[in-house]
C-alpha cells in the first residue's frame, strides 16, 4: 500500500467522468474549478464518503449493522485512505442553546474552572461563604462520600451544591427558570393582537379571537359582558376606545382574564403543536426579564473568579478573554493557581486557536444562531486544532468564506499547521491566495454539470498556470482577468443615509449610500459590515415596506427612503430544511410545470389535477416514502443516513403518474433535469424560458430542478433567491441587498454574476453588496470600507469613495490588497 498518496481510479460519482487522480498525503491540496464542475463530488462524495464507510467497518458489530445503509461511492479503486474529517457548508441544525463557547468546548472548561476555584457569595448580602462537607453516602464502595454545600447564616439561605451542571444554562440546576436557559422569552405582542386598530371588536379587531373556532361564541359572550360592565361599544374602532379600556381588553381585570393572559396560559398548558404554532403568530421574542438575557439563576451569578461571575467572563470577546486568562495567575492565590493551572492553559490554547481563524472579535456568549456559515465552519476548524490529531485527512469546503484577505493570511497559517502535524489537508476553494500556496492544485471542468467532471490540470500552482486548457491557470497567471471600467457611475444624485448607527460595535456613525450605483461594503471580519447593512438598514426597510416585526439595530434615523420603492434582501439562509424544498418549488417554476402536465390529454382523461403532480400531497406521490424519494435512518452517533426509496427508486411518484409524459419526459424526469437542460426543454414556453434563463444568468445552470435544498451550499441558496427576485418585475427604483454573493464562485462565475448586477444598476436600481472579493470591489462604483479592526476596534468608516480612492488610504486593509487588482 502506498503511504505517500491517495490513489483514486475510476471515480464516477455524480458528474465525474471516470477520473483517475493521485493526491499527495501530508500536503495541502486545493481542488478548484467552475461551479458544478465536480469539486464536492470528488472531495466529499468520493474521498470523505469512502473514508466514513471504511471507518464504520472498523467499529462494533452494532455499528456495522448500518453499513448496508451507507452506499459505496461509484469508484473502482481507492488506496491510501486514513480517517477523514469534513467541514462542509451543510451546517447541522443549530440549537438556540448553542453559543460560541459551547461549540468550541471552551465554556465546558470555564464551568470546570468555576467548580474548582470559584468563590461562592451570598446572592443577598454578598458575603463570601465557606464550604462545609456533608457525608451523603457512608456505604458507597466501602468509603464515605462527601459533597460541598454552602449556607449564609446572616440571610439564612442554603446554597446548592457546586458542580458542572450548576453553571450550565442547558441544565435545570443552573438555568434561569423563567426562560429555561435560553435568555429569551416568547411574549404576546399587543400590536399583533390588534393588527388593525381601525376595526371594531364587532368587525374582528381582536385577531386571535376573530378566527372561526369552537370557542368563538364563548369569546363573543365574554367581550359582550365586558362592554356592558365598562360601558363601551363593540362597534367603536379600537383606535377610538379609551386607553384604559384597551388595557382591560388586553390584560383583564379581577373577573376577566384578558386576551394576552388567555393566550399565554393556553400556550403554557397545551400539548398541541398546532395550537402553539397558532398562538406564536401573536408572539415576539424578547430578552428574558428574569435573568436579563444571562440565561442562569441568580445563585450561579454570585459565584466569582477575580470578582467576575461566569457570565461576565463569557461576555468578553476572544481578544479580551485571552488578556483575562493569560494574566489570571497574578490575581488569584497560589493554591487556586496550582489547582487550575492546567485548566487555564487549555482555555488559553483554545482561545488562541479562535483568534488564529479570524474570530477574535466574537464573544464566547455569542449565540450560534447569529453566526454566519463561514464563522461556524471556522469554529469547527479551531475545535479540531484543539484536538491535536495527526494522520487524519481534513476536507474543508471554502474555509475562506466570510474572510477579508488580511484574515485569510491567518487562516492559511492554520492550514499549514494542520499539514505540518502530519495530516493531509484537502480544500475545495476559489480563493487566489489559497490556490497559490497549495502544495498541489487540481482544476476540474471544463464546464458545469454534464459538461464538467474532468481533470483539466493538476500539479503545483505553477504547473497549472502553464496548462493551456485550464481557465483557472489563466486567471492565476494573469493571462485572463475580470475587467472593470475605470470610469465609475456617480449615481442619480440621491442617497440613503443611515444616521447614528450604534448597534454592537458601530461607533455612532453616519453612512451615505449613493443610489443608482453598485456599492460595496468591505472591511476585515467583525468590522461591522453585516451589522450596518443587515441588522440596521435591511431590517428597517423591511419593516417599512413589508411590516416586518424584526427590530432594526440601534440608529437615530434613515433618510432618503422615499427614493426607493422596493427592497430585496438576498441572504445565504437555506431555501428549505427538508428534501421537500428544491429550486423548482422555491422559484415557482414547479407550479407552472405541474399545470402543463395536468393539462395533457391523458391526465385530463384520468381527471388528474395539478396536485397529482406534487410530491407533497396524497394522490400522485409515492406513499412508501411520502414523496421524499428517500427514507431517513437515524444513526444516533453519526449523521442521519438517507437511503433511496426502494418502492419508487427515488422518483417520488407512483407509477400511474409517471406514465404521463410531456414531450417524452415524465414529471420525475423533468425534476432530474439541470436548469440548463430544462431551459432548452421548455424554451417554447415564455414564462419558463424567462425564469430558467435568469437562473442560468446567475450561474445555476448545473443545478437540478428537483435537487434537495439540504444539499445546496449557502452561496447556491443565495443565487436561487437572487434568481427568484430577478425574475420578478423590477421597478428601476429597487434596492437590492446581497451578502457575499461570490461564495462558491469561480472567476468565470463571478464575471457572469457581475454582468447581472451591473445590468440591474443600468436600469436605475441600486445594488448594495457586503463583500470581500477583490474582483467585485474593484468593479464597484462606490466602496464603504469598515474597520480598522474587528470587534471593539472596528465599527468605523476607514475609507469611502471609488476603488481608486480606496487604494490611496494607507489605513485601509482593503486598499492595501486592492492595489494589485487595480493595477
Amino acid at each position: 500500500m502506498n503511504q505517500d498518496k491517495i490513489i483514486i481510479q475510476g471515480a464516477r460519482v455524480h458528474n465525474l467522468k471516470n477520473i483517475d487522480i493521485e493526491i499527495p498525503k501530508n500536503k495541502l491540496t486545493v481542488i478548484t474549478g467552475v461551479s458544478g464542475s465536480g469539486k464536492s463530488s470528488l472531495a466529499f462524495d468520493t474521498i470523505y464518503a469512502e473514508g466514513q464507510r471504511r471507518y464504520m467497518e472498523s467499529l462494533s458489530s452494532y455499528a456495522r449493522q448500518f453499513m448496508g445503509l451507507m452506499e459505496k461511492p461509484d469508484v473502482d479503486y481507492i488506496e491510501g485512505l486514513s480517517p477523514a474529517i469534513a467541514i462542509d457548508q451543510h451546517t447541522a441544525t443549530i440549537s438556540p442553546r448553542s453559543t460560541l463557547g459551547t461549540m468550541s468546548e471552551i465554556y465546558d472548561y470555564i464551568r470546570l474552572l468555576f467548580t474548582k476555584i470559584g468563590k461562592v457569595n451570598c446572592p443577598q448580602c454578598k458575603m463570601e461563604l465557606k464550604a462545609q462537607k456533608i457525608n451523603v453516602d457512608k456505604k458507597r464502595n466501602g468509603k464515605n462520600s462527601y459533597r460541598r454545600v454552602f449556607s449564609c447564616d446572616v440571610c439564612e439561605i442554603n446554597f446548592p451544591s457546586i458542580d458542572m451542571g450548576f453553571f450550565s444554562f442547558n441544565n435545570p440546576q443552573g438555568a434561569c427558570p423563567r426562560c429555561r436557559g435560553l435568555g429569551k422569552c416568547m411574549e404576546i405582542e399587543p400590536d399583533l393582537v390588534f393588527p388593525n386598530t381601525r376595526l371594531s371588536i364587532a368587525e374582528g379587531a381582536i385577531r386571535p379571537w376573530s378566527r372561526t373556532t369552537s370557542q368563538t361564541s364563548w369569546y363573543n359572550k365574554i367581550v359582550n359582558e365586558l362592554s356592558k360592565k365598562y360601558n363601551f361599544s363593540l362597534n367603536t374602532d379600537i383606535a377610538h376606545l379609551p386607553k384604559n379600556i384597551r388595557q382591560i381588553i388586553l390584560f383583564g381585570d379581577d373577573t376577566y382574564e384578558g386576551v394576552i393572559p388567555n393566550l399565554e396560559r393556553r400556550y403554557r398548558e397545551t400539548d398541541s403543536d398546532y395550537l402553539r404554532s397558532e398562538i406564536e403568530k401573536y408572539m415576539v421574542e424578547r430578552v428574558c426579564p428574569a435573568c436579563n438575557g444571562q440565561r442562569l439563576r441568580k445563585e450561579v451569578l454570585s459565584v466569582l473568579i477575580d470578582k467576575k461571575n461566569i457570565i461576565e467572563i463569557n461576555s468578553l470577546t476572544i481578544f479580551d478573554s485571552i488578556k483575562f486568562f493569560s494574566t489570571l495567575s497574578e490575581r488569584i492565590s497560589k493554591e487556586d493557581y496550582t489547582i487550575s493551572e492546567q485548566l487555564i492553559r487549555e482555555i488559553n490554547r483554545r482561545l488562541n486557536f479562535l483568534t488564529e481563524v479570524g474570530l477574535g472579535y466574537l464573544s464566547l456568549d455569542r449565540g450560534a444562531d447569529s453566526l454566519s456559515n463561514g464563522e461556524i465552519r471556522r469554529i469547527r476548524l479551531a475545535t479540531l486544532l484543539g484536538s491535536n490529531l495527526a494522520g487524519v485527512i481534513y476536507i474543508l469546503d471554502e474555509p475562506s468564506m466570510g474572510l477579508h484577505q488580511r484574515d485569510q493570511d491567518k487562516l492559511l497559517e492554520i492550514l499549514f499547521k494542520l499539514r505540518d502535524l502530519g495530516n493531509t489537508v484537502i480544500v475545495v476553494e476559489h480563493d487566489v491566495s489559497t490556490m497559490m500556496v497549495a502544495d498541489y492544485l487540481i482544476d476540474l471542468g471544463p464546464g458545469a454539470g454534464e459538461l464538467g467532471g474532468e481533470i483539466i490540470a493538476s500539479g503545483t500552482p505553477k504547473e497549472v498556470m502553464l496548462s493551456a486548457d485550464s481557465s483557472t491557470g489563466a486567471y492565476l497567471s494573469g493571462k485572463r482577468a475580470i475587467t472593470y471600467k475605470k470610469t465609475k457611475r456617480t449615481g442619480n444624485g440621491k442617497s440613503i443615509i443611515i444616521k447614528g448607527a450604534s448597534e454592537f460595535n458601530l461607533k455612532n456613525i453616519d453612512v451615505k449610500i449613493p443610489l443608482n450605483t453598485l456599492t460595496v461594503v468591505s472591511g476585515v471580519s467583525g468590522s461591522g459590515k453585516s451589522t450596518l447593512v443587515t441588522d440596521i438598514l435591511a431590517r428597517a426597510l423591511k419593516a417599512k415596506f413589508y411590516h416586518s416585526l424584526a427590530k432594526p439595530g440601534r440608529h437615530n434615523s434613515i433618510l432618503g427612503v422615499q427614493n426607493v420603492d422596493k427592497v430585496v434582501v438576498v441572504d445565504q439562509c437555506p431555501i428549505g430544511k427538508s428534501p421537500r424544498s428544491n429550486p423548482a418549488t422555491y422559484t415557482n417554476v414547479f407550479g407552472v410545470i405541474r399545470d402543463i402536465f395536468s393539462s395533457l390529454p391523458e391526465a385530463r382523461l384520468r381527471k388528474y389535477s395539478s396536485g397529482h403532480f406534487s410530491f407533497n400531497v396524497k394522490g400522485g406521490r409515492c406513499e412508501a416514502c411520502g414523496g421524499d424519494g428517500v427514507n431517513k435512518f437515524e444513526m444516533y452517533f453519526l449523521p442521519d443516513v438517507y437511503v433511496t426509496c426502494p418502492a419508487c427508486n427515488g422518483k417520488r411518484y407512483n407509477q400511474e403518474v409517471l406514465d404521463i409524459c410531456y414531450n417524452g419526459k415524465n414529471i420525475a424526469d423533468v425534476l432530474n433535469m439541470t436548469i440548463d437542460e430544462a431551459f432548452e426543454f421548455f424554451k417554447d414556453i415564455p414564462i419558463l424560458k424567462h425564469k430558467l434563463g435568469v437562473q442560468k444568468d446567475v450561474g445555476l445552470g448545473y443545478i437540478r430542478l428537483g435537487q434537495y435544498a439540504t444539499t445546496l451550499s449557502g452561496g447556491e441558496a443565495q443565487r436561487v433567491k437572487l434568481a427568484t427576485e430577478l425574475a420578478r418585475q423590477e421597478t428601476g427604483k429597487t434596492l437590492y441587498i446581497l451578502d457575499e454573493p461570490t461564495t462558491g464562485l469561480h472567476f468565470e462565475d463571478i464575471d457572469r454574476l457581475l454582468k447581472v448586477l451591473q445590468a440591474l444598476v443600468d436600469k436605475g436600481n441600486t445594488v448594495l453588496v457586503v463583500e470581500h472579493n477583490l474582483d467585485i470591489i474593484k468593479c464597484a462604483d462606490w466602496v464603504i470600507d469598515m474597520g480598522p479592526e474587528g470587534g471593539e476596534k472596528g465599527g468605523q468608516i476607514v475609507a469611502e469613495g471609488n476603488p481608486e480612492d480606496i487604494i490611496k488610504i494607507t489605513k485601509s486593509y482593503t486598499g492595501k490588497y486592492l492595489k494589485d487588482y487595480i493595477k
